[in-house]
């Protein structure tokens, strides 16, 4: 509400000013609040998957290689490669699983290789209902002997 102040006789007349000095001490109580609370917050600590060698390998395994061209080749075991195209690749995967759906699917790509296209082979994987599929990396000990 604005103040009215009389003046004069009869004339009434509000005051356009505001009054600043509640503002101001409002923003230094809530200033010194957040200056002693800060400190007292915890950081998040987000803990990343580690890299390491697993103690034994699996004895089947399915390798999915996508090129720098986007065109992905088929490895079972350690047996030859083979080209594929996204809209068979489930098929073709389910076949090299045998009828064995825990056997895992390790994909692996270049770095220069788009994200989109490591993404719509994960995503042709889980559509067709294949559990175990993961992504191949490198250790940085070994990445740092192969430069």
């Amino acid at each position: 509400m604005a103040a009215i102040s009389s003046r004069g006789r009869g004339r009434r007349r509000t005051i356009n000013e505001i009054n600043m000095v509640p503002f101001i001490d409002v923003m230094l109580v809530l200033l010194i609040i957040f200056m002693v609370s800060a400190p007292l917050i915890t950081t998040g600590v987000v803990d990343l998957p580690s890299v390491g060698r697993s103690k034994q390998q699996p004895d089947h395994v399915v390798h999915i290689t996508v090129g720098t061209d986007e065109r992905m080749k088929l490895k079972v075991d350690n047996g030859d490669e083979s080209s594929v195209v996204l809209k068979g690749l489930a098929d073709r995967v389910k076949t090299a699983q045998a009828g064995q759906d825990n056997t895992p699917v390790v994909i692996s790509a270049d770095k220069a290789v788009k994200y989109e296209a490591v993404v719509k082979v994960m995503d042709a994987l889980q559509t067709a209902g294949i559990q175990r599929v993961g992504l191949a990396v490198r250790n940085s000990g070994a990445a740092a002997g192969n430069n």
